[in-house]
């Protein structure tokens, strides 16, 4: 039993360290656009206004895509180690 549980610790990690892949690509993904918005003029006309806004909205959408996303990395990290805590638990109660 307690060859599974270090199993399945073993690709708990490797699936929250490819998690933890992909939202580090999104991290570089958002501070490419935060630099772009920073290129911004100080006087936009009317027509780059309206752009700046959308564009605006879409950085602050990835920017909270990112943080939900970490959110559900460290949540789902939590909940694996919770689960491996129980099972470690009973496994040491019935010896």
């Amino acid at each position: 039993m307690e060859q599974q549980v270090t199993s399945i610790i073993g690709h708990l990690a490797k699936s929250h360290m490819e998690m933890a892949k992909i939202i580090e690509s999104k991290r570089h993904i958002i501070v490419q656009m935060a630099s772009i918005m920073d290129e911004i003029p100080d006087y936009p006309s009317f027509c780059e206004l309206q752009q700046m806004t959308q564009s605006s909205v879409l950085v602050v959408d990835s920017v909270t895509s990112y943080l939900n996303s970490i959110a559900d990395l460290e949540e789902a990290i939590a909940e694996n180690l919770t689960s491996v805590m129980q099972e470690l638990s009973t496994d040491s109660e019935e010896e």
